[in-house]
Formats: structure tokens, C-alpha cells, sequence
């Protein structure tokens, strides 16, 4: 009986023991993901950084002054900005006032009547400094000082002396003289030696080609062609001519036969002197004759008649306008010259228009426009006759 009961309350402490005791949740399958395999986020972009403005570089100020080295080789000391320009002489006016009519504060001699057609006022009625070389006048030191010119320019072909004058007028002025060598066939180098020095390097390239391509342009017409006789008689009774060789007859003896041929050829702008004699024996096929001399009358006098110049019509009145186109000073209107020349002896070779040529000269070097009626006054007696 005893053993019962001791059976009894072991199975009953074994069921109080399986009720009391809480059954462990089922774990859910695994579905983490490895560590590697685990999508990461997405890295914050911090906002790159504002570019930090570089400094603006600052120039460096010109210098007051420069050296400047002209064409016979002196080294001038120049103010870097130079606004108030002189000129030596007409031929340098001409030259000069091309590239910077603004700058000249003065004029070496009067424009001729007809400049007033072609020029603004304030140019032809600059005041008269008079010129350093030729001429009938001088330099007027005291005009040229209360100009306030920073500079006096000479251009043209340099005299034997002009490295002691030139130095000794910076001297007693206070104010630089400087040259520039200008011949017809090197007019464009001294348009660029002008530029760089008045810091104008752009100006006076345009200039500059345009001297190249006419003087380029008229070679090779010069090269084609058989060159006519001719004769280039100045003076008020027509018995000075420009003589082969000198420096007056550049473009005469580029574009024809110079015919007057003499033992000394005279370096001035009226020539040699010669006489009626001389003229016959030469007896030239074509006659160029400069304005105010006789080219009005010789068609009526019967000596003249006997040259076959005059026989065959064959004579005319160089241009003037504002300048004789031929020289006289001999500058760069020169160009005119050999504009006008080559197309009168050479029209077939000389394939252009010369109205137009002469406009885009008047353009260039006047800064006017020429009307077509001003054009053919200015050649009246000296084309297509």
C-alpha cells in the first residue's frame, strides 16, 4: 500500500514539473543577409567648395620713357605716351600726318589752296613751325617750344649731317629729334619704324602694306612694258628737268625711259636748267609737265609743235592735288604719281580703275572721301585727253 502512494506523488511532482515549464519559442528560419552581401548606404556628397577667385593680375605700369633707336642709329630717350608731335619739313608732314593727323601740333608749311576741299579745318590752320632742311624758310625754335611737342620727326632721305644736327637740336630744345629714312621703295618699312615709335603698330601697318602693294604692284607693270621716252619738264619758262638719277626721279625712271640725262642731276625739286636745244635733241615721245609750268601754251608755239610729244598729243599737266602727285616735296603721295603714271603710259598693263585707287589713297593718307567729281577735276589736263 505504501509503495502505491510513493508512485502516485512521483508522477504528480512529474507533471507539476512539465506544467511549470515554459516551452521555448520556434526561432524563424535565418534570413539575414551575409555582411558582405548587405546594401550599404549611399555616401553623403558634401558640397564641393566654391573656386576661390584668382587675384586679377595687376599691370605693371608703362615706364615714363623708352629708348628708341631711329634709322641713321642714334638712341633717343622718348616719353612712352607721346601725344603732341612736330615735323622737320613737308616731307615729313605728308608722311606723318597719315598715321596721326590728331598728334601734329604743328606744319611745316602751308597746305596748298586745294587742301581746303579735301581736309578737316583744324588741320590746314595748325600753326607754321617752319622746316630743318631745303626750303626758304628755317626752323622756328620758339613756335616749336610753346607747341609742347614731345617729339620733332624727319623723315626722308638723310642728309650728310643730320646725326650732329639732330643731336645738337635735342641739346639746345630740350626736345628729342629723331629720323626716319624714306625712299619710295622702302616706304613701308619707314611707316613701321614710325609705329614703333608712337605705338601705333596696328595703324601703320595698314599703311604700311598698302605702300608694299602699290610699289610692288607698279614693278612688275614697270617689267612688262617697253618703256616710253619721256621727258619731266618744270619751271615757269619749261627749261628744268627732273634729271635721270637723281632723287626727284625715283618713279620717273621706274616707269619710263628718262631721257634727260645730265653730268651733275641737281638734288632740288625744280631740277637741272636746260635749254631749248637740249629739249629738241632729246625730243621726247611723251612730256609730263609740273603744274605751273607752261603746259597750257606749248600747243601754240610752233617750237614746241616740233617735238613729236607735242605733235602727237602726247603731253600733259601733272596732278596737284593736295600735293603734286609726283613729288615736290618727294613723299609718300608719290604713290599717287605712280598710280597715275602707269596708267597713262600703260593702260593695258595697269589693269585697274584709277578713280578707285586714287579714293582709297585720299581714304588712307587725307582721312577724306573723294567724290568722282573732285577726281576728275584733279586730273583735267592729265588723263584721257
Amino acid at each position: 500500500m505504501k509503495k502505491i502512494i510513493a508512485l502516485l506523488l512521483a508522477a504528480l511532482m512529474l507533471l507539476t514539473v512539465t506544467a511549470c515549464a515554459k516551452p521555448e519559442p520556434e526561432q524563424p528560419a535565418d534570413t539575414a543577409v551575409p555582411v558582405a552581401e548587405q546594401p550599404t548606404a549611399a555616401p553623403t556628397e558634401e558640397p564641393a567648395p566654391e573656386p576661390t577667385a584668382e587675384p586679377e593680375p595687376t599691370e605693371e605700369p608703362l615706364p615714363e620713357t623708352f629708348l628708341f633707336t631711329d634709322s641713321v642709329g642714334r638712341e633717343v630717350e622718348l616719353p612712352t605716351n607721346i601725344e603732341r608731335v612736330a615735323v622737320s619739313g613737308p616731307l615729313a608732314q605728308i608722311v606723318v600726318f597719315a598715321l596721326c593727323p590728331d598728334k601734329l601740333v604743328g606744319i611745316a608749311s602751308k597746305w596748298d589752296k586745294s587742301a581746303e576741299q579735301f581736309l578737316a579745318t583744324e588741320y590746314y590752320q595748325l600753326p607754321e613751325l617752319g622746316q630743318l632742311y631745303g626750303g626758304k624758310g628755317e626752323l622756328n625754335l620758339e613756335t616749336l617750344l610753346n607747341s609742347g611737342a614731345q617729339v620733332v620727326i624727319d623723315v626722308g632721305e638723310p642728309k650728310k649731317s643730320v646725326k650732329e644736327d639732330l643731336d645738337a637740336l635735342t641739346e639746345q630744345t630740350g626736345v628729342p629729334f629723331v629720323h626716319v629714312t624714306a625712299t619710295i621703295a622702302a616706304m613701308g618699312d619707314a611707316y613701321r619704324k614710325l609705329g614703333e615709335l608712337l605705338h601705333m603698330p596696328d595703324e601703320a601697318e595698314v599703311l604700311a602694306a598698302y605702300c608694299d602693294r602699290v610699289y610692288a604692284d607698279t614693278l612688275k607693270i614697270a617689267g612688262s612694258v617697253e618703256k616710253a621716252n619721256l621727258l619731266y619738264i618744270t619751271g615757269e619758262n619749261g627749261l628744268n628737268v627732273i634729271a635721270k638719277d637723281s632723287y626727284h626721279a625715283e618713279i620717273i625712271d621706274l616707269l619710263s625711259n628718262n631721257l634727260a640725262v645730265v653730268e651733275s642731276p641737281s638734288s632740288k625739286g625744280t631740277g637741272n636748267e636746260v635749254d631749248m636745244e637740249q629739249i629738241l635733241l632729246w625730243n621726247p615721245d611723251v612730256i609730263l609737265f609740273a603744274p605751273e609750268s607752261i603746259y597750257a601754251t606749248v600747243g601754240a608755239d610752233d617750237t614746241w609743235k616740233s617735238i613729236t610729244a607735242i605733235q602727237n598729243g602726247a603731253y600733259y599737266e601733272v596732278p596737284m592735288g593736295p600735293y603734286n602727285w609726283m613729288g615736290f616735296p618727294p613723299s609718300v603721295q608719290r604713290l599717287l604719281g605712280m598710280l597715275w603714271m602707269a596708267k597713262l603710259l600703260y593702260p593695258d598693263a595697269a589693269d585697274y580703275d584709277l578713280y578707285t585707287e586714287v579714293a582709297n589713297y585720299f581714304k588712307l593718307f587725307y582721312h577724306c572721301d573723294l567724290s568722282e567729281d573732285a577726281y576728275n577735276a584733279l586730273v583735267a589736263n592729265s588723263i584721257g585727253k
